[in-house]
């Protein structure tokens, strides 16, 4: 007789336990085709569970196809093909895996926020509260534009914060940033020419590129993306982050910021889409304005999300688009559903509504100091002998690292793994033939705590030094 431990204490059910442990010893050939399974009334009593218990296991194998039922003979397990091996490849294909690339024991990627940080009690309860206040409401096809009262939220404080005076008629909710950026090409039109910072966040290229959109990647000076070199080109349509950029870490100034709309206002179709990824980070002064604040010829698209500041599976972001691009969206795209769950929305709306996302910004702002400080104190002290220099600490959640003891930027990234540590050199987000003039890397510290920060920046010492 076939004997399954099951837990009436497991929050999974009983019937559910059954049936995976069935189901797992037919996959893994314990079970085979044509086994006959003792009948529901001996397994319950064997297994000392109801016959329900059994009778619903059951069911689900058979819907399945695991198993199949003869009248008056009882169940059988169905016979499985099993799916072929894969073919190693050949000798020559085989590529050698070293531990150091995939045994990193940290990893300073800039990809990453603390999950310890998110407010999961305050989250519960409001979630409670949301289904409970909101119900039916919450099944019903989202909002095209999304919920009214997370645009009233977020219009709230993008006044409040971020200085920019906007109806939430044209604030526009979204699942994540490429959903967004996705839907702004869908509006400004795949036949334009897309001017991109360089360096920049690679996965842009790609998401335009998939787009069928052409993209111009254009190089920075000390303040950022020159107007000059807009006007050069010939695109119609640029992607900025002016008040952090990524990865080198530039504000850019408000006369460079003036250039730039100057330059949009000179041509009736020129639009500047501004992103503005981890605004509520900064640290030696009050967050940087944002550029759509000066944006009196309505030609800047803002563009943020709650990736940073809350966690990227929540997948919630949000628009603001001149009038005459929100007049096109709800022409053209009004018959959708919103791509953000009811749910998720209402919960945040009252997450913002009642002081929690403030709270929970100043709260993770000063976790992510202590850890930005901690990885300059230990550069310090365990870089002493190494020269280097620091870039991009007053902000966001990374710093870039220019290291000039001889060694190239490969070198330091290969010395930094043969440790277990995980570096990134910056000249990945440049595009060819740009590239930096020195060894340059790119430290995310959202990911390790302080203990780890010293560990890590420990090990690197003894690899850049020997």
């Amino acid at each position: 007789m076939l004997t399954y431990h099951l837990d009436a204490k497991a929050p999974v059910p009983l019937y559910e336990q059954l049936y995976r442990a069935v189901r797992g010893d037919i996959v893994s050939g314990v079970l085979a085709g044509g086994d006959r399974l003792p009948s529901k009334r001996q397994f319950a009593a064997h297994l000392r569970v109801s016959q329900i218990t059994v009778e619903t296991a059951y069911g689900q194998l058979l819907a399945e196809g695991y198993i199949v039922s003869e009248p008056r003979r009882g169940y059988f397990v169905q016979r499985l093909s099993a799916p072929a091996a894969p073919k190693p490849p050949a000798k020559s294909e085989q590529q050698p895996v070293s531990r150091a690339a995939d045994d990193c024991v940290f990893d300073f990627r800039t990809n990453i926020v603390d999950t310890d940080c998110f407010p999961f009690s305050t989250w519960a309860r409001l979630s409670r509260s949301v289904l409970s206040e909101y119900s039916e409401r919450l099944l019903r096809a989202a909002v095209p534009q999304g919920a009214a009262e997370l645009r009233e939220q977020i219009r709230r404080y993008l006044y409040d914060f971020r200085g920019i005076d906007v109806s939430a008629e044209r604030i526009l909710i979204g699942a994540g940033s490429e959903y967004l950026i996705h839907l702004v090409i869908e509006l400004l039109g795949r036949g334009r020419v897309y001017a991109l910072e360089n360096p920049g966040y690679r996965k842009l290229y790609q998401i335009f590129g998939n787009n069928g959109a052409t993209v111009r990647p254009l190089p920075l000076d000390g303040d950022g993306l020159r107007a000059d070199a807009l006007r050069k080109s010939d695109a119609s349509a640029v992607y900025l982050t002016p008040s952090h950029h990524f990865p080198l870490g530039l504000v850019m100034p408000a006369a460079r910021r003036m250039e730039l709309l100057r330059w949009a206002a000179e041509a009736e179709n020129r639009y500047i889409i501004e992103d503005d990824y981890d605004s509520e980070f900064r640290y030696s002064s009050r967050p940087i304005p944002a550029l759509k604040e000066l944006d009196h010829a309505d030609r800047v698209i803002y563009v943020n999300t709650f990736a940073k500041s809350l966690a990227p599976s929540l997948r919630i972001g949000y628009l603001v688009l001149p009038d005459r691009l929100m007049a096109q969206y709800r022409e053209r795209f009004s018959l959708y559903s919103s791509t953000v769950p009811s749910f998720e929305q209402h919960t945040l709306a009252e997450f913002m509504r009642t002081g929690g996302f403030e709270r929970h910004i100043s709260r993770s702002r000063k976790v992510y100091q202590q850890r930005r400080d901690a990885l300059l104190a230990a550069l310090a002290k365990e870089l002493s002998g190494v020269p280097y220099t620091v870039a991009g600490a007053e902000a966001g959640l990374h710093i870039l690292l220019t290291v000039e003891n001889g060694m190239n930027e490969q070198t330091l990234i290969e010395r930094a793994r043969a440790q277990g540590v995980r570096v990134y050199g910056l000249s990945g987000y440049f595009t060819p033939p740009a590239k930096p003039p020195r060894a340059t890397l790119v430290l995310g510290y959202a990911g390790l705590t302080e203990g780890q920060i010293a560990q890590a920046v420990r090990l690197l010492g003894d690899a850049w030094r020997s």
